[in-house]
């Protein structure tokens, strides 16, 4: 599925003052296309350790392997050749020319304990994620930038039926995916999806046995999307021992199937809830694993709101990997239950909250735990949004509008 990728123009940005890219991201996301568009235009030469013969020769001499690409190349899945890296520091440091290497990997965990001896100062990783909504309309999101904004203008957006948005949930963002209208062969595509890294990534960088329980927790992590993560709790229930749950956690992270954010705080002696908050990489895998497979399956459905959810944390982290402003993504809750669903904090610590509810219509009871971070977060705080599949913006104060969902990848 080609589509325009908005990160690329950080990529193209990164490659000319910086002699090492690394694109990573999960499997399926469309780093491979993405990198061998870049090497077609620049004249680089590619090659994939996906491949055994050409694995064998990186592991085999990686300086040889290394000095035998030239000038300028692209390694395709590079976190199954880690020794590699040691050599491209040498080469780096013989000529530190811009844009010599772009890297890709699906794996987080082989790659980034190499760097901090190996290419410190040399690299800069950039994500890449399933595909965003505004890069599936042909937009370029400025969702972020527009709400830290000094006084951003509002436009009225496209309202979305609720049944739009459980399509739009469901149906997640990964390129595959997408080009299967069928829901058994999106079932199908999961399944292989699942099978694959578990055999491939997680298996080759983990010495850990009985990895058949990492599906059935997957599945219990997809019916807690949007919970705050208690690893006591789903250690108990699926019978995993906690040290054994915690490697799992951490196995699930580095191939980006699963990513918790963290709570954000102040030190204004607020009694708030500082657990995670757990997000699985995709809306759409997160219903599959739900046993959710179309949109008519979630409407009266308990999940809906929660996997809604995650679908806005996630097109929130896409945008973030290209706004202008610098942001963090976090959560709020106070030990009372009040909470917000999103915390952004820009790097002056400046904070805009955004709620996320399923239902068309809002009330001031939807605001609550806005104001409540309002209160909390001081001068800090910029504006709180309620992100909702409904008509038109409504104020429920100066600094805190309702909003409907399109907005995110139509501002």
């Amino acid at each position: 599925m080609e589509k325009k990728r908005n990160i690329r123009y950080a990529v193209d940005i990164a490659l000319k003052d910086t002699p090492v890219v690394l694109l990573h991201g999960a499997r399926q996301t469309g780093k491979t296309t993405l990198a061998k568009a870049i090497a077609r235009e620049r004249g680089a030469r590619y090659v994939t350790l996906d491949d055994h013969p050409t694995l064998e020769a990186a592991l085999d001499d990686p300086p040889a392997f290394i000095q035998g690409l030239g000038k300028l190349a692209v390694i395709d899945e590079v976190q199954n050749a880690p020794n590699i890296f040691r050599a491209i520091k040498a080469s780096v440091d013989r000529d530190r020319k811009p844009g010599r290497f772009l890297l890709t990997g699906s794996a987080n965990v082989l790659v980034l304990p190499k760097l901090g001896d190996s290419l410190a100062g040399r690299m800069e990783i950039i994500p890449l994620f399933p595909f965003a909504q505004d890069e599936l309309h042909g937009r370029k999101s400025g969702f972020i930038d527009k709400v830290f904004g000094a006084r951003p203008r509002m436009e009225d957006t496209t309202v979305l039926e609720r049944k739009k948005v459980a399509a739009l949930v469901t149906a997640g963002g990964y390129p595959e995916v997408m080009t299967r209208k069928d829901a058994a062969r999106r079932d199908a595509w999961y399944s292989a999806y699942i099978t694959s890294i578990l055999q491939r990534d997680v298996r080759d960088i983990s010495n850990i046995t009985g990895l058949t329980d990492l599906p059935r927790l997957l599945s219990a992590l997809a019916l807690r999307s949007s919970g705050l993560l208690n690893l006591a709790d789903l250690s108990r229930s699926l019978d995993i021992p906690h040290s054994t749950l915690r490697r799992y956690m951490a196995l699930l992270e580095a191939t980006f199937l699963c990513t918790p954010i963290n709570a954000w705080y102040s030190n204004r002696g607020k009694r708030l809830v500082k657990a995670p908050k757990l997000h699985l990489a995709d809306s759409g895998f997160a219903a599959h694993l739900s046993g959710i497979d179309r949109p008519a399956d979630i409407l009266d459905n308990p999940s809906f709101g929660p996997l809604l959810e995650t679908f806005v944390v996630n097109e929130l982290r896409k945008i973030a990997s290209w706004s202008k402003a610098r942001v963090k993504l976090h959560h709020f809750r106070t030990e009372a239950g009040r909470e917000v669903d999103v915390v952004l904090e820009d790097n002056k610590g400046r904070i805009v909250g955004i709620e996320v509810k399923a239902g068309m219509a809002v009330g001031s009871s939807d605001v609550a735990g806005l104001k409540h971070l309002r209160e909390t977060a001081g001068d800090k705080w910029l504006r709180g949004i309620l992100l909702h599949p409904g008509l038109g913006i409504t104020p429920f104060a100066k600094d805190i509008h309702a909003v409907p969902m399109s907005a995110l990848w139509e501002w």
